[in-house]
């Protein structure tokens, strides 16, 4: 991993950004750069040589009656339950959407795989999932795939002023053998 800085011009547009708002903010760690691609959970966990839980992964929604980009933060190792977001951040009877590409891009400034969640071209609405509260410390996408920060779930809900709930779906059960 090579740190990065404030200034550093060959930095991707997403990392300056988050970058340049996690200094604004006063964010001790500024982001690193990975070698390879960390677009999952799973593979950014691998790099950092951490557990995948502490991978705090920005999934995106659409909230369909007003277009507005619903994002919210979860532990790398769990699944959102999209009926527990809808019912936060919905009238009701209102409905929530998957979110493309095409989309992520235009509402947040991040292509998926590196989705901060900070530095958005548009502020969505945004959860952070309790669960991230198991580990002291996490890490966060920095606005590319190679970008991440490192921070704790106390410092990410200061950081984005996002309320905390829980938004996940209970963990699957794996089929036993008779």
């Amino acid at each position: 991993m090579s740190e990065a800085s404030l200034n550093t011009p060959e930095l991707p547009a997403g990392v300056q950004r988050v970058t340049a708002a996690l200094a604004a903010l006063g964010h001790p760690h500024p982001p690193v750069l990975l070698s390879d691609a960390a677009r999952t959970a799973q593979q950014a966990a691998d790099a950092l040589g951490v557990s995948l839980g502490q991978i705090a992964k920005s999934i995106i929604f659409r909230r369909k009656s007003d277009d507005a980009a619903v994002l919210v933060i979860t532990s790398g190792d769990l699944r959102v339950d999209e009926k527990k977001v809808q019912a936060i951040v919905c009238a009701e009877g209102g409905k929530l959407g998957r979110a493309d590409a095409e989309f992520v891009k235009a509402k947040t400034g991040f292509s998926i795989g590196g989705v901060s969640p900070l530095a958005h071209a548009t502020p969505p609405v945004t959860l952070i999932d309790a669960q991230l509260f198991r580990f002291g410390d996490i890490w966060a996408a920095a606005g590319h795939p190679h970008g991440v920060f490192r921070l704790s779930p106390t410092d990410l809900q200061t950081l984005t002023g996002a309320p905390v709930h829980d938004v996940t779906a209970p963990p699957t059960a794996e089929p036993t053998q008779p």
